[in-house]
């Protein structure tokens, strides 16, 4: 081989490893560059609720989704707020329970704001007016009003202000069930005489195939303010939910959920501040 045939090959070489070695080098930064996220993920809001309880949050058995009044509105309002809901199904006594140790950032969950619920967690605005009704079997003409409740067999949910109320009845033998459906059943089979719970919740249920056979008597035996829980003191989330709350009153999407859920339009009111109840 020649001088310059040598230097050449040479040449040639040194310019083949160049591109090889920047070739590798811009494939490594692609590939780097593809496997950067485009989107920073959203934070994510940690939501206690008692998903057997519609029609504010139920399971939709055809998919397997929370659905419902009040997780239609914890997600409008987690997506006002940038969050990404994400919600922790258990018992109600567990959901304030989870709210009162701070395992979860909030709790929508029919939650009425009680004085003494008020001393272990915050709330945000009301944003649902409920008030207790009672259910008995559709054949029972004895039980009328409350009065007529004494000495009877009440099922009720743990934790509520249902089984609250039939705690002070005279001579009541009170049964607790975590799911309020169960305690339903128990008027149904006849184990029980009444129930006491949320009016709109025995309204649902005995519209549904498993309420035939029940009814609701006398008047309503409260009324009773729902609203968002959040560890005490977390003021800056709770000032964030009411915000987000306000926003979607503005923009009418907090009527539209309402109306989606109820058939009629929210009260002008709501959301609005709560009254807390004994």
């Amino acid at each position: 081989m020649s001088g310059i045939k040598k230097v050449l090959f040479v040449i040639l070489a040194v310019l083949t490893a160049v591109a090889l070695v920047a070739g590798c080098g811009g494939g490594q930064q692609a590939q780097q560059e593809e496997q950067k996220p485009s989107d920073q993920a959203k934070p994510i809001l940690r939501v206690a609720s008692d998903t057997a309880y519609a029609p504010f949050e139920f399971v939709d058995t055809s998919t397997g989704d929370y659905i419902g009044f009040d997780m239609d509105l914890i997600r409008a309002i987690a997506e006002e707020l940038g969050y990404e809901p994400k919600i922790e199904s258990m018992a109600f006594d567990g959901v304030l329970a989870a709210v009162e140790t701070s395992k979860v950032d909030c709790a929508v969950s029919a939650i009425t704001v009680t004085k003494e619920r008020l001393e272990r967690m915050d709330f945000s605005k009301a944003y649902y007016q409920s008030g207790l009704s009672i259910v008995v079997k559709e054949d029972n003409n004895t039980i009328k009003s409350f009065e007529d409740l004494k000495g009877k067999r009440i099922a009720v949910q743990a934790a509520t202000t249902g089984a609250k109320k039939a705690k002070t009845i005279e001579g009541a033998k009170v049964t607790q069930f975590d799911r309020i459906t169960d305690a339903l059943l128990e008027v149904k089979k006849g184990s029980a005489d009444g129930v006491i719970n949320d009016n709109p919740v025995n309204q649902y249920y005995l519209n549904q195939e498993t309420g035939k056979g029940l009814k609701i008597v006398g008047d309503l035996l409260s009324a009773e303010d729902y609203a968002i829980a959040v560890p005490k003191g977390n003021t800056e989330l709770l000032q964030q939910i009411n915000d987000a709350l306000m926003k979607l009153k503005e923009n009418g999407k907090f009527n539209e959920i309402y109306k989606k859920w109820f058939g009629v339009d929210a009260p002008a009111d709501l959301p609005r501040d709560y009254v807390a109840v004994d």
